[in-house]
């Protein structure tokens, strides 16, 4: 496979992220970047975590395996030929590699390993189907997953019979076989996440994709694990610029998005 070779649907993501339109060069015109950076993205990630109840913290460790699985907002055009840790095309270009790119700055007396090994379009059952290999044998001692938006997306446009039940079962199954194999891993719940208004997410995504959202967070509570808030966070975001800037279609974020879902992360597990 060639390098860069992507998927089309990869091509038409990057192609998103890399396109301004007329209505967000308007807005980059007259909005002050600097200030958003410096002043807006802390204020939004710290009152997104505010509404949640107290969360554990993570304590990073020298030698420690961190891992991100997900679907196609964590692999995002990560070159799946490369297998080693700490590498950019191995990260991709999304809120991982900026994720990444910090906790090896903030920790770099740890040599840390970090791999992403999310898959576009996966659901819950589909990482289950690669798991022992791009999750159980890497033996992370972090496991930060993103997954819950194709498990609903898909039973709009992609004919998927699954439901909440089915999220919600498969999401236990695949923490009980990882805690069982790795039963001192510490676990990162990421809240899936969309912004109605923005291209593919409309009315007929409510109420039941907030069900998907809240099984993430009873998950997480139930599983001691850190819960990412990604939703509280795009949408206190919307109060500083409209939705299209954190987002390209509803679901995959633009890079202040990846930027915001990043920190949101960082900020969460304390890192």
């Amino acid at each position: 496979m060639e390098p860069y070779s992507f998927s089309p649907l990869k091509r038409k993501l990057i192609e998103m992220k890399n396109n301004i339109t007329p209505s967000r060069r308007h807005f980059l015109k007259t909005a002050s970047v600097g200030t958003l950076a410096a002043v807006g993205l802390p204020a939004i990630v710290t009152s997104a975590l505010a509404a949640e109840k107290p969360s554990k913290k993570i304590t990073f460790n020298e030698g420690d395996i961190i891992l991100f699985q997900g679907d196609s907002i964590t692999d995002w055009g990560r070159d799946h030929s490369k297998n080693d840790p700490n590498n950019t095309s191995s990260l991709g270009s999304g809120y991982t590699l900026i994720t990444a790119s910090q906790l090896l700055l903030n920790h770099a007396d740890k040599n840390l390993k970090i791999y992403n090994k999310g898959v576009s379009g996966n659901k819950v059952y589909q990482l289950a189907e690669r798991w022992d290999t791009d999750c159980l044998a890497l033996k992370p001692n972090v496991l930060s997953i993103h997954i819950g938006v194709n498990d609903f997306w898909h039973t709009l446009t992609g004919g998927y019979t699954g439901t909440i039940d089915t999220y919600i079962a498969d999401y236990k199954k695949l923490l009980d076989r990882t805690k069982a194999a790795l039963p001192d891993i510490k676990l990162v719940i990421c809240e899936p996440f969309a912004q109605k208004g923005v291209k593919a997410v409309d009315d007929k995504w409510y109420p039941t994709f907030d069900l998907f959202r809240k099984a993430a967070a009873d998950i997480a509570q139930q599983y001691d694990a850190v819960f990412v808030p990604y939703q509280a966070a795009f949408t206190k975001a919307e109060k500083i610029a409209p939705a299209p800037y954190w987002n390209l279609d509803g679901v995959h974020p633009s890079v202040a998005g990846e930027a915001l879902m990043a920190q949101t992360w960082l900020k969460a597990v304390g890192a």
